[in-house]
This record gives structure tokens, sequence and C-alpha cells, in this order.
């Protein structure tokens, strides 16, 4: 299994907060069943200065980026324009009970 970090910034357009909201639900739904496979190891919203969601973050597991972008085809925020711009990268969470 590979870890990866996702770092998305959301559309800046007038609706993109709207579409955010609209489909929050269904991404927190996906994300616990990432969890509970043990494919979602954390994340959360990036905010603004003033406290807005403008983009997430998250660090996944998954055998490897083909698996991470079958997942991505499916997931809301992409499918609902909620993000804009993202990045992922393979990375090596450090573990402190090692």
């Amino acid at each position: 299994m590979k870890q990866y970090a996702l770092v998305a910034y959301d559309y800046t357009d007038d609706e993109a907060l709207d579409r955010r909201l609209a489909n929050r639900d269904a991404h927190l739904a996906g994300v616990r069943a990432l969890a509970s496979q043990g494919k979602f190891l954390s994340g959360g919203a990036i905010l603004n200065d003033d406290g807005k969601m403008i983009g997430s973050n998250a660090h996944f597991r998954f055998s490897d980026r083909q698996e991470l972008d079958a997942w991505l085809e499916t997931e809301p925020y992409m499918t609902g324009r909620v993000w804009e711009r993202v990045d992922i990268r393979e990375v090596k969470l450090f573990d402190p009970h090692a």
C-alpha cells in the first residue's frame, strides 16, 4: 500500500461554496467508507483567513495511484465541480508508534 497526500483548492466563482455544501454529505459519506476500509487516514477543510472553506487536504492509503485515480473519478467534490485544482503526491507519513 502507498500513502498519498491530497491538497485541493475549490473553484472561486460565486456558486463555489454552494456546490461544496450541496456535495458535502455525499463527500463525507465516501470518506467514511474509505476510512472503514483503512484508506482514509486524516484530512479536513482548508480555511481562509475568515474561516471560510476554500479547499481540502487529506492523507490516503491506496494500493497504487490508479486506485486513487479511480476513486477520484467518483468523488463528489470532483464530479460536483467543487475542487478546481488538485495536487496529489506520494508521501511516507511518520508513525509515532513505530
